[in-house]
């Protein structure tokens, strides 16, 4: 199956990123049309969705780094690790602290289809580690090429005065982005793969990128219920923190668990709104 599928993808390039960059053209094209995807670059994002979103980043890096952390030492994931320069974990942790206060963790909510994500990525670890070469380069160099840009968009539309709970988006061991990134493709381009293992690892990034886009057909499907949810949540937490400092909490009704599901389509950005 591998092998058929690895004919599906061009052959003509050697490059193994060139190869993930060609085999998810299409997905690029899918994300980078989604509606949400257009309103959050029109700075129509809300606190509440940035917040759920901050819930689903985290559950997907905290699966990806302890699975990078715990195979460092393996041939296809040594070349690219990297967790000084690239670890979200702490910078998530700082900014959900931010939002929610010292007691987030028992506020986190983690909805199916983020759960699904964290799932795939434990698994691969555990079974196949060469495949997290693919997340980790869809995920790390989409948010590295976009993070500050995305930040400032999100510090705008939110009205906030200070970059505090804005970490996700900040590299501060990466002082030019674009120099780290050729370092990474390189590192990437040297892992040596069996024909089968490449075949897989292009098929992987695909799933990547559908592991995220599948929460935007939620949305479609779902418009009406989904703004309905969203409205309920900011009307929740109005009510529930109006007396309260400004790092809300989310309530833990089933509406919200549906909204922090939609939101992780925002996780998508950086993969779909900057080319590898």
């Amino acid at each position: 199956m591998l092998n058929d599928c690895f004919l599906c993808f061009p052959s003509g390039l050697s490059d193994l990123s060139e190869q993930i960059k060609a085999a998810t053209k299409d997905n690029h094209v899918r994300a980078e049309n989604t509606q949400l995807m257009l309103s959050y670059q029109k700075g129509e994002i809300t606190l509440v969705q940035y917040k759920v979103l901050l819930c689903s980043l985290y559950e997907i890096y905290r699966a990806l780094e302890d699975e990078m952390d715990r195979n460092a030492s393996h041939p296809a994931v040594a070349p690219i690790y990297f967790p000084q320069e690239l670890s979200r974990v702490e910078s998530l942790e700082s900014d959900l602290e931010h939002f929610f206060g010292s007691e987030w963790r028992k506020r986190v909510i983690v909805p199916a289809a983020t759960q699904r994500y964290g799932q795939r990525l434990r698994q691969i670890g555990r079974e196949n580690p060469e495949l997290l070469v693919a997340h980790a380069y869809t995920r790390y160099l989409g948010d590295l090429s976009g993070g500050q840009v995305l930040g400032k968009i999100t510090q705008k539309s939110l009205g906030l005065s200070s970059k505090e709970g804005l970490s996700f988006f900040y590299f501060p061991s990466v002082s030019s982005p674009n120099r780290f990134k050729q370092l990474y493709r390189s590192r990437m381009n040297s892992i040596e793969l069996t024909e089968k293992e490449k075949a897989a690892v292009l098929e992987e990034a695909v799933q990547a990128f559908e592991l995220n886009i599948q929460v935007r057909d939620l949305r479609m499907n779902f418009s009406v219920q989904s703004q309905n949810a969203a409205n309920a949540v900011a009307t929740e937490t109005a009510d529930q923190h109006k007396d309260r400092s400004p790092a809300a909490v989310l309530p833990s009704s089933p509406i919200v668990q549906f909204t922090v599901g939609l939101c992780v389509a925002l996780a998508t950005i950086g993969v779909g709104m900057y080319a590898l």
